[in-house]
């Protein structure tokens, strides 16, 4: 999807024009990937715009930047006063919202200590990730042959910009062979997760997801879908699953922040069903969070500091 440009982007404590957010060539993470980023969604409500669990993924932001290595130059709660200087900045009451920190020019090779952190932080309008359709009416989805991250290859916690090498691979694999979505497992055989996606399972009424250990990054839509299935009573779990669990399940669907709630309809052309009535509910309640018109999560919008 392409990006629209807006006026201004946070860099390094200020904002600058949109055409001069640029980096030298040399910098260190356009070669070997040593960046961490964030993915977060700004929602209008009729209370202005409201960033959705912007302090969690700030606080997630900071920790994948601790596992590689990468001291923040920014508090959490400076982070996300630029976030709504940024937002405002570019007059948008709604938007995806794109932290980066990285290592800069100054230094080149395998140890990275030396070079600069930089960080920025971009803001643009952006629709849904696998389109409004998807939500909708689900998706197709294919098992890929590229397989999820190991946690002993990578430090799998973190969200950092060289692993997405590995969803890159996936997600040009399944969509030249004609599907929406990946679906990657471990070496092992266990379900992982989308390319850039968690995945949820419905079965006999059971909500169930994998665990972290089976290589998923422990997403923020993934762990709001997790506290909203307990608050509505939908018995949950978290478990280890195999490929055979996604082709008799009763429900799927992924979770994200770009794609937020997205059926799948449809699982190695094995037809899953129309989103099923537990994927309903979930989408239903958090559409009305994310709207500003849930009052039991409208600690989950964010809005900006007086």
């Amino acid at each position: 999807m392409s990006i629209p440009e807006v006026d201004k982007i946070w860099m390094d404590g200020e904002l600058v024009p949109w055409g001069e957010a640029r980096v030298h060539v040399l910098t260190h993470a356009l070669h070997y990937g040593s960046g961490v980023f964030e993915g977060i969604r700004c929602y209008k409500t009729p209370k202005g715009p409201a960033v959705f669990r912007l302090e969690e993924h700030l606080k997630r932001l900071i920790r994948s930047a601790k596992l590689y290595y990468m001291p923040v130059p920014y508090s959490l709660e400076r982070l996300y006063d630029a976030t709504f200087e940024l937002i405002e900045g570019n007059g948008l009451d709604h938007c995806y919202v794109r932290p980066i920190i990285f290592r800069g020019y100054g230094e080149m090779g395998l140890f990275p200590l030396n070079a600069p952190v930089e960080v920025t932080i971009a803001a643009w309008p952006w629709g849904a990730y696998l389109g409004e359709e998807g939500i909708q009416k689900g998706i197709r989805a294919k098992v890929s042959s590229i397989q999820s991250l190991d946690h002993t290859a990578l430090a799998r916690a973190a969200k950092a910009t060289g692993q997405y090498l590995n969803s890159i691979l996936a997600k040009i694999e399944v969509t030249n062979a004609g599907y929406d979505e990946a679906i990657m497992l471990t070496e092992h055989g266990h379900v992982a997760e989308g390319s850039g996606e968690n995945i949820f399972v419905v079965r006999d009424g059971v909500l169930m997801t994998p665990p972290p250990s089976d290589g998923v990054l422990e997403g923020i839509t993934r762990d709001s879908v997790m506290k909203l299935a307990v608050a509505m009573g939908i018995p949950f779990r978290e478990r280890t699953m195999a490929r055979s669990d996604l082709v008799i399940a009763d429900e799927l669907f992924y979770t994200g922040t770009a794609a937020e709630i997205v059926p799948i309809r449809e699982m190695d052309d094995h037809f899953i069903g129309d989103p099923g009535p537990i994927t309903r509910r979930i989408q239903e309640k958090f559409r009305a969070i994310v709207e500003g018109r849930d009052e039991e999560f409208g600690h989950y919008m964010e809005y900006a500091r007086s």
